[in-house]
């Protein structure tokens, strides 16, 4: 199997946790840790009109591109289907963690680890994918 497709399913599987992490305390309405923040930042993000996209917490929809992702991989792995449809989700997701990512530094000026983690995760996504194209 090629390196890129390695990365890509290990990322999607920490993805996966990750956002599963902040899709039970979505459900639960319980606060996250907040690892590298103030306590406060995580919750100001957590629970701010932004932590959703048409009523959806943005959690669940993370969670969902990440297992897209993984599903899609395998299935490419195995001769299924072409590359497209994992590039063009990796470049969406992408977006929108720029999108969450402008949002957390100019207009709520606070950050949520677990947020920038899935950043920092498709970030590196995204790398793969170009590179490996």
């Amino acid at each position: 199997m090629e390196t890129y497709l390695v990365i890509i399913l290990v990322l999607a599987v920490l993805g996966i946790f990750n956002t599963l992490y902040l899709s039970s305390h979505a459900i639960t309405k319980k606060p996250v840790k907040c690892l590298w923040f103030p306590e406060e930042w995580c919750a100001k993000v957590q629970y701010s009109k932004y932590s959703k996209t048409l009523g959806i917490p943005n959690a669940f929809a993370g969670l969902g591109m990440y297992v897209a992702i993984l599903v899609l991989t395998l299935l490419f792995i195995s001769g299924s289907i072409s590359f497209t449809p994992i590039f063009w989700l990796v470049v969406f997701g992408f977006a929108f963690s720029m999108y969450f990512l402008f949002i957390q530094a100019f207009v709520l000026r606070a950050f949520c680890t677990w947020c920038v983690i899935s950043i920092v995760e498709f970030t590196l996504l995204f790398i793969t994918v170009m590179v490996s194209r």
